[in-house]
């Protein structure tokens, strides 16, 4: 199995032209829940949002989203989502694209939040091994399955940190 984090694993900006792959990996990963459509991830970059692709040999394999509001000392951000090919899980490209995130949400100095499944004990391992606390619970808060999601928490960074094992750059859609 390869480790991407050992191997040519690239993190770049979501291109407009990957958001049908996207809805077709959120169809695989949520299926019980209301995955996002072609439309709903069009909207978040339409909006401005931060979204960034996992690439390896130049096919996306995961995708994942932040929103900052506000400016330190009071920013905060919000991972809107972080999905990554079945086939793909376990081997560092979460973690990576996590990292990326975080990275933009330092340079702003911003709190970060975030809500998982209660029963996702591997990410709640990987958000509290990059500073999440949890915070909070929501019930009943994935419809339509109805599963209950923790809030979590990390706080912001005193000064803006590298992305580790990942690149990113600007990429036109």
């Amino acid at each position: 199995m390869t480790d991407y984090a050992t191997t040519a694993l690239r993190v770049l900006k979501l291109r407009r032209g990957d958001l049908k792959r996207c809805a077709e990996l959120e169809r695989m990963l949520f299926p019980g829940d209301d995955p996002w459509s072609w439309s709903a991830f069009a909207a978040e970059l339409d909006q401005g949002h931060y979204y960034v692709g996992a690439y390896t040999d130049e096919r996306l394999i995961g995708y994942a989203g932040l929103a900052v509001v506000g400016r330190a000392p009071h920013a905060e951000a919000e991972v809107h989502t972080i999905g990554v090919d079945p086939v793909h899980q376990g081997r560092g490209v979460g973690k990576a694209l996590l990292r990326d995130l975080l990275a933009r949400a330092d340079e702003q100095r911003a709190t970060t939040f975030l809500e998982v499944r209660t029963d996702n004990e591997t990410a709640i391992e990987m958000y509290r091994k990059h500073g999440f606390e949890i915070v909070g619970l929501r019930k009943r808060y994935y419809q339509p399955s109805g599963a209950d999601a923790h809030t979590m928490r990390r706080p912001a960074s005193a000064a803006p940190t590298q992305a580790a094992e990942t690149v990113t750059t600007e990429a036109g859609g």
